[in-house]
């Protein structure tokens, strides 16, 4: 079962860095510390626009809280072998994919800043979606049959 073997693994890893992400621009928004944007020109812009919060709650926050309970699940099936695990990642993967496609957006046609902090949870969250999806088209083969038909176990 070599999904099963590499998949939380590279889950793990990448939600991790995610975390730490969302994390760094919790603290920014909090202390309205000068973030160090190196690679791109507009962090402020966009840490410091209307669309850095839903309803007073930082979407830094929210990625933070998004990427600490894909790092656990991930986890959990790691240490437990629980597959039940593998099927929350594959659902709630898209929809950080979604939220982040969204925040892309924004920054791109509407804000017209980058925020390379931003930018690498867009990356780590379409990587999980990405490594996800690879995962859920595996199993699908696994349940298909050579002329294309659907067993059932």
């Amino acid at each position: 079962m070599l999904a099963s073997r590499w998949y939380p693994f590279t889950i793990l890893g990448v939600s991790i860095l995610g975390f730490f992400d969302s994390v760094y621009l919790t603290i920014q928004h909090y202390t309205q510390f000068a973030l160090p944007c190196t690679i791109t020109h507009g962090c402020d812009i966009v840490t410091k626009s209307e669309y850095s919060s839903i309803m007073g709650v930082p979407v830094a926050l929210l990625g933070a809280i998004y990427y600490l309970t894909i790092f656990l699940a991930a986890y959990i099936i790691i240490e437990t072998k629980k597959t039940e695990y593998l099927r929350f990642i594959a659902i709630a993967t898209p929809l950080g994919f979604l939220f982040s496609a969204w925040f892309v957006y924004l920054q791109l046609f509407v804000l017209h800043a980058i925020c390379q902090y931003c930018m690498l949870s867009a990356i780590t969250s379409t990587t999980m979606f990405v490594v996800s999806m690879v995962y859920v088209w595996k199993e699908h083969l696994k349940h298909v049959d050579s002329k294309g038909t659907t067993k059932i176990d």
